[in-house]
């Protein structure tokens, strides 16, 4: 079988162990690395020039693509959607906000709303931030 097939097969195989960890994306950049050296030993037919783009390209996507990968790949799990996202913006009071009831304008929308600590009130007009979200009702202060 010629060398390149072999790095080919490595290539996947690497790949399939990369699915199968998790996602750590080590074995990829090694996948990488392999495909790197199934095109090499393809093109040049040597062994040693398909070791040295092996080498080249797992060692400079192991030290500069995955940290950047990594970091992109935790940034997605960090950001807030739906009403979590809501919390700590600032509403505009559409009807007065007491403790019991009131309403705003949130992103947009009109939302029922009450005062986050009960006893204080908020005129139609004035800017509130979002403390919470309880249900379909922002409590704000």
């Amino acid at each position: 079988m010629e060398p390149w097939v072999w790095w080919a097969v490595i290539a996947g195989l690497l790949g399939v162990i990369e699915i199968v960890t998790g996602g750590t994306l080590v074995f990829l950049m090694l996948a990488a690395g392999a495909a790197a050296g199934a095109v090499v030993a393809g093109a040049t037919g040597s062994l040693l020039l398909a070791i040295i783009a092996f080498a080249g390209v797992s060692a400079g996507s192991l030290l500069g693509v995955r940290p950047v990968a990594r970091r992109h790949m935790q940034s997605i799990g960090s950001t807030k959607s739906g009403v979590a996202a809501l919390v700590g913006t600032e509403a505009v009071v559409l009807e007065t906000v007491t403790g019991l009831d009131g309403r705003i304008k949130l992103a947009g929308e009109t939302w029922s709303a009450k005062a986050y600590d009960s006893q204080s009130t908020y005129a139609a007009g004035s800017t509130v931030h979002v403390l919470e979200i309880s249900g379909a009702t922002a409590l704000v202060a």
